[in-house]
């Protein structure tokens, strides 16, 4: 008899296949003793999983390298190549195995515990499920030092694919699965910024993540299907429920292909209205997917991905390079950069500084302005390489006027310096800030005197406001971008932007969510950035909107208290605007 599942939808489309299911219970390693005779075969045994570890890591790298996934991938196989070099994982696990005289297997798992606990205390949501690529890459050290040889699907008969169904999946598994006609993916565990919802989205395969203990209510090869635009999986379908999700599969396939036409089309809404669709990236491996969707610009560039999973801080030069090939590949369209985003709570040479509370203790700008030398080197990089593009820059987190007062004093200085060096840069870059906290929307005039534009980080002001952890599975079905708090600080903020002649941007989630598109156009946004996979969807709803209609009912919206009213309402303005395109 079938029977539905809900999760987490994290990957648009419907996969129909069978249950192939990945073994968890790798990490529960025996522990024993090793003779000290045997001390330095045990070693051996070690320093070889990781050599043969280090080989497959880079052989999927290459293989990432000439597929479609290659800028998300590689950079987490590059990532956990790293983590075998890491002193405090492989190097501390032989010295387990050498003062304790135990198993590799088992000092492995005993390190791996203890840095996941140090992950754990991060606040940042996309850098603390990075404690994935330590698991994982244990995983691979425990499997070869087991002698278990990699188990990948065979191609299934009845033509139908492979729907991988596990606790989680690092980006190596999905590139080794790549070739196996694997239809979709499932998951015990798993948030919007984990490893499988990256590269699913990616290599455009359905995913549902979050779904409890999914792997003891599934058989291996039993029947699935996967919707991953409203996060259901069926299992056991009969025959009716697969030929209705075939017809709704290929309507989704059909509706994907039109969207690729949208491509060199303005983003214009039916009345003239000009909006500029940006992308989100983390570093110039990401500027071949802006470039496949022609986005208007770069709203957020994440420049901690040079910082973190390193033992030693880029220098003035490597970030340099980094900022510049960017701005040149975009040549004359607008690239914001955002100074480095961290936490005290995961310190940048890897070691911890625990906090009692890091999510309101040092990070972000808090970070930057304490550590001055450090956010000088960037502020010149920056600067340096504005010759070679249109750069803005952009501070996060702010809630003080010091705040700001302090980075445009080091940014002067970092000017100075420039000078003083006969450096070329840009005179004319743009200064703006990321509105993250209640407190910035709250008090904008402070904001707004000192900088030429804002960006609204929706993440974490939805988190800030609501006092919500939304990786928290306890509390995360509380994290409501529709709640009305929320929607009157989004409101209030690109409001005032308008008001001052001040550009207002969204950066967070809700700017590449269909969902909410034309609510936000009806608050007067006119920037939105995302990930570039979401351009042209976000497209399709502005070259539907009508903002003459669309503006005195989201004013309405935005009165009301209730969050069930509101919900309603922002799905009637969706289904209104539900029209054919003809392009």
């Amino acid at each position: 008899m079938a029977f539905t599942i809900h999760g987490l939808a994290v990957s648009q489309g419907i996969a129909i296949g069978h249950a192939h299911l990945v073994s968890h219970a790798l990490l529960e390693v025996n522990h024993y003793h090793v003779a000290e005779k045997y001390l330095n075969e045990e070693l051996y045994r070690l320093d070889d999983a990781v050599a043969t570890v280090r080989g497959e890591l880079m052989g999927l790298k290459a293989a990432a390298a000439t597929g479609q996934a290659h800028t998300e991938v590689g950079a987490f196989v590059d990532l956990q190549i790293m983590l075998l070099a890491d002193p405090m994982l492989v190097d501390a696990a032989r010295k387990l195995v050498a003062e304790r005289r135990c198993n590799a297997e088992w000092a492995l798992v005993q390190q791996m515990e203890l840095l996941v606990e140090q992950f754990q205390a991060i606040e940042d949501p996309y850098l603390r499920e990075r404690q994935a690529d330590v698991v994982q890459v244990v995983e691979r050290l425990v499997k070869v030092l087991l002698g278990h040889p990699a188990h990948l699907p065979a191609k299934r008969r009845d033509g139908l694919g492979t729907i991988i169904v596990a606790h989680d999946l690092s980006p190596a598994d999905t590139i080794g699965f790549r070739d196996h006609n694997i239809a979709g993916f499932v998951t015990d565990a798993g948030g919007p910024t984990s490893h499988t919802a990256i590269v699913a989205r990616s290599l455009a395969i359905p995913a549902v993540v979050g779904v409890h203990r999914i792997r003891d209510l599934v058989e291996d090869d039993e029947l699935l299907i996967v919707d991953g635009t409203r996060g259901v999986v069926i299992v056991g379908p009969d025959e009716q429920i697969v030929e209705e999700y075939r017809l709704r599969r290929t309507e989704l396939e059909l509706e994907r292909s039109k969207l690729k036409r949208l491509k060199d089309a303005r983003a214009t809404t039916l009345d003239g209205e000009d909006v500029n669709l940006l992308v989100n990236i983390e570093g110039p491996k990401d500027i071949g997917a802006a470039r496949a969707v022609n986005a208007d610009g770069v709203g957020l560039y994440r420049t901690e991905f040079l910082f973190i999973g390193r033992d030693s801080l880029p220098d003035e030069d490597e970030q340099y390079e980094a900022y510049r090939s960017v701005l040149k590949a975009m040549g004359k369209r607008p690239v914001t950069i955002r100074t480095f985003d961290v936490g005290a709570d995961k310190a940048l040479n890897g070691v911890a500084r625990p906090e009692p509370n890091p999510a309101l203790g040092l990070r972000a700008v808090r970070y930057s302005l304490a550590e001055p030398k450090m956010f000088l080197t960037q502020l010149r990089a920056l600067l340096r390489a504005s010759v070679h593009g249109r750069l803005r820059i952009m501070i996060p987190m702010l809630a003080h006027a010091h705040e700001i007062d302090q980075t445009l004093m080091l940014i002067d200085k970092a000017r100075a310096e420039l000078r003083a060096e006969r450096i070329k840069f840009d005179e004319g870059v743009q200064i703006g800030g990321m509105i993250e906290v209640p407190a910035a929307a709250l008090a904008l005039g402070m904001f707004i005197r000192r900088l030429s534009f804002l960006s609204i980080g929706t993440n974490d002001l939805i988190q800030y406001t609501l006092a919500i952890d939304r990786s928290n599975e306890a509390v995360a079905p509380l994290y409501d971008p529709l709640h009305p708090a929320v929607l009157k600080l989004i409101g209030a903020t690109i409001q005032a932007g308008a008001r001052f002649g001040l550009p207002v941007s969204v950066c967070g989630e809700m700017a590449g969510d269909p969902a909410y598109t034309l609510l936000l156009l009806g608050m007067g946004l006119r920037n939105f950035s995302m990930h570039p996979s979401n351009v042209l969807e976000i497209k399709q709803q502005v070259l539907r909107a009508d903002l003459g209609e669309l503006a005195p009912k989201v004013q309405r919206i935005l009165k009301m208290d209730e969050q069930a009213r509101v919900r309603e309402a922002v799905e009637r303005l969706a289904a209104a605007a539900a029209k054919p395109l003809s392009v």
